[in-house]
């Protein structure tokens, strides 16, 4: 496990990690994970009687962000093939991810994200240009994601 310090962790070493839905667990080599977020609604109460002028906040619902992974084009289907189960509104479709921080020589993971009931809501594939120009061939997968725990 990971060492509290005052140096904070980089942000290139890190392995993410998906939950084999049916069949094959799906190859997660990302070059991009961003939207790692969670969030607590808030509700705002007061009576007509209070002898106070301000509200009383109290706390809601929570709720997750979408997350967006990023990878090279690498001549894999089972990114699609998620979407695709998904789209068929199959409910295995819903997988849980983990995205793990790894130290500096990745023999440790410093923190753990869990993401519950994560599932495709949008592909994006690669822009191509005949110009060249060096680009790698990118796609995106964004997942709707129900909550999110860290450890």
């Amino acid at each position: 496990m990971a060492v509290f310090r005052e140096t904070p962790y980089s942000a290139f070493n890190y392995v993410v990690e998906l939950e084999p839905g049916q069949g094959d667990q799906v190859d997660a080599g990302f070059s991009d994970v961003s939207g790692l977020n969670a969030e607590v609604t808030i509700a705002e109460y007061r009576n007509g009687n209070s002898k106070v002028n301000h509200v009383t906040k109290i706390p809601g619902i929570h709720k997750a962000g979408d997350v967006t992974l990023k990878r090279g084009i690498i001549g894999a289907q089972n990114l699609w093939d998620w979407l695709d189960e998904v789209r068929q509104g199959k409910l295995s479709g819903k997988r849980n991810v983990s995205i793990k921080l790894l130290n500096e020589d990745r023999s440790d993971t410093v923190v753990t994200w869990r993401l519950k009931n994560a599932m495709p809501i949008k592909w994006t594939g690669p822009t191509l240009t005949g110009k060249g120009g060096g680009d790698v061939a990118i796609e995106e997968l964004v997942l709707s994601v129900e909550t999110v725990d860290q450890e």
